[in-house]
């Protein structure tokens, strides 16, 4: 499935742009994956190529050259909605970091179901490659799985391996608290007003001083994948959708983000989400990450947030 990555500006988030997203929430939209996120920079979105034709072209939206290709990581290849979200540093060591080490970029997505990984489409035939002698890899013809190997591939794809030294980023913990959650499809109508005021309409906390670990942060995640919908959004927007119609763990757990890049992250740049996911996965902490077009975030449990700050700092230290 090829996926285009696109980047909108909060103050030219005009008005077709809001009723565009009120269509998509009102009606199922014709797009197998949609995705949209706000931060405090944008609203970045991600969708397939039937969602792409449907946008109309301005000079507002700022659009990845690349296309990318989405890399479905769930472990029993199937989402089911009763889960608990286990996050990607289950998969961080067997997929993410060999990309890396084969100078691949990804971009992650997490939802309430699975795990998504988005590589560049020019860089497929290197996943496969490094991928195949772990994994089962399987790819999509006709709406069916079909399984892919390297002699598949074109010539001329291989990289070798390399020494993986990431430049470790600097991270944020907001003080938000959050909940990852979903909702059955066929009640997306009953909160699609609410999730156009929370969007768009409703206010933002200031920019100024959003590095401040003491400041909370902007930051809502949509998203629509083949009918399986999922949300973060922090405990207090909560309060604004009707609990009865919201889906979560049992348990009911809050996260905390890590929000990763003083600036904003370069598309080619490989080992973001290594950086954080692997000494995560090191110390068994899970994590729910999400990349958007600026800087990635990972969402971890509240009651951990102590230790992956220690965590990640001793990372940081060691790659001085």
């Amino acid at each position: 499935m090829v996926v285009f990555l696109i980047s909108v500006q909060r103050e030219q988030a005009f008005p077709e742009w809001v009723h565009k997203c009120n269509l998509a929430f009102c009606s199922l939209p014709r797009c197998r994956f949609f995705s949209l996120t706000e931060t405090p920079e944008d609203y970045t979105i991600m969708l397939d190529e039937e969602g792409f034709k449907e946008l109309h072209t301005s000079e507002f939206l700022q659009v990845v050259d690349s296309t990318w290709l989405v890399l479905n990581v769930s472990s029993n290849g199937s989402a089911s909605i009763n889960n608990q979200p286990i996050g990607v540093t289950k998969i961080a060591k067997s997929v993410i970091a060999p990309l890396a080490e084969h100078n691949v970029s990804v971009l992650m997505l997490s939802t309430y179901q699975t795990d998504f990984i988005l590589v560049r489409e020019k860089d497929l035939p290197v996943v496969i490659h490094t991928l195949a002698s772990e994994f089962e890899i399987y790819k999509e013809v006709n709406g069916e799985p079909v399984p892919a190997n390297c002699e598949d591939m074109s010539n001329g794809f291989h990289k070798p391996k390399q020494e993986f030294s990431a430049t470790v980023h600097p991270v944020q913990t907001p003080q938000n608290r959050f909940c990852i959650l979903s909702i059955a499809s066929e009640t997306l109508p009953a909160i699609a007003t609410i999730l156009i005021d929370v969007l768009f309409y409703s206010p933002s906390p200031p920019k100024e001083g959003a590095a401040n670990n003491q400041d909370s942060i902007t930051f809502f995640a949509f998203s629509l994948i083949e009918g399986y919908i999922s949300i973060v959004m922090d405990a207090e927007t909560k309060k604004k959708f009707p609990s009865d119609l919201l889906l979560t763990s049992s348990s009911g757990e809050l996260w905390r983000m890590v929000r990763i890049g003083g600036q904003p992250l370069g598309f080619d740049e490989c080992g973001i989400v290594a950086q954080i996911a692997e000494p995560l996965a090191d110390a068994d902490i899970s994590a729910y990450y999400i990349s958007t077009f600026n800087f990635d975030h990972a969402l971890v449990p509240e009651e951990g947030i102590d230790n992956v700050i220690d965590v990640l700092q001793k990372r940081q230290e060691a790659g001085r």
